[in-house]
Order: C-alpha cells, then structure tokens, then sequence
C-alpha cells in the first residue's frame, strides 16, 4: 500500500461562523420540565381528563414566545405569581430564590413551578387546590 500524501491546505478566503441575533428569554417559546416534580403533586395522581388537559396546555403555550403568553389573562393562557411564602409545601432548593408563578392547566387546577431562561419547571400540580392559599 501506498503512503497517504500530507496535503498542503488551500489557501483562500477565512469564513467565519454565522453570529446569529441573540434570541431574548422572553422572545423564545417556552420548554416544560417535569424533572423537579414532586410526588406528592404529580402527573401520576392526575385523571385521565386532568393529563390530556395538562399536555394540551403545554402544547397550547409552546406555541407562544414568553412575552406573549405574559400578556395573557392568569385564568387563561397567562400566569400568576405566587407569593413563596404562601406554599404549604417544602420548595426544593432548585426554586429556591426563584419567582414561584402558575398557570391553570384543567379548568381552573394551577400548574405551578418557576421559569429559568425560557425553561418551566413544573413543582407541583395543585388537582384538590391545597397548596396554596387561592
């Protein structure tokens, strides 16, 4: 067999990466994240309804950057905060020092997590209303 000849690199034009715009939080559409959810408020305790209800609101909202789903009524598509000290539950330490929000994901039943970058993790989902005072 033959030796492989080392090639000389062309010479020509350097082409640099493409800088794309940097996308704001707010401008991306929302990720959920079900890693942090706690047992004793999770999809496994959900009826058949309230989980077809949960991926529908989780599909509905994927499909809106942040600033829109912002703008929304907190009882439809949008949010409300949640005071942390108000939880009757223990946070785990992921959302600690994090804004607690909630959306309503079956009839009126919260959704309720914190949002890192464009990213929803869901604590708990709150199907009796006893997590917090409503």
């Amino acid at each position: 067999m033959g030796k492989i000849k080392d090639r000389k690199p062309d010479r020509g034009q350097i082409v640099k990466p493409h800088e794309s715009k940097l996308v704001s939080d707010e401008d991306r559409r929302p990720k959920f994240s079900l890693r942090l959810l706690q047992q004793s408020h999770c999809v496994s305790c959900c009826t058949k309804e309230e989980k077809a209800a949960l991926a529908e609101k989780m599909q509905t909202l994927s499909a809106l950057p942040w600033k829109e789903i912002r703008k929304q009524d907190r009882h439809g598509l949008g949010y409300e905060k949640i005071a942390s000290s108000s939880i009757r539950a223990g946070i785990p330490k992921e959302a600690k020092d994090k804004s607690i929000i909630a959306f309503r994901f079956s009839g009126m039943k919260p959704m309720v997590g914190f949002k890192e970058g464009a990213t929803f993790y869901v604590l708990w989902l709150d199907r009796d209303f006893k997590l917090y005072k409503h």
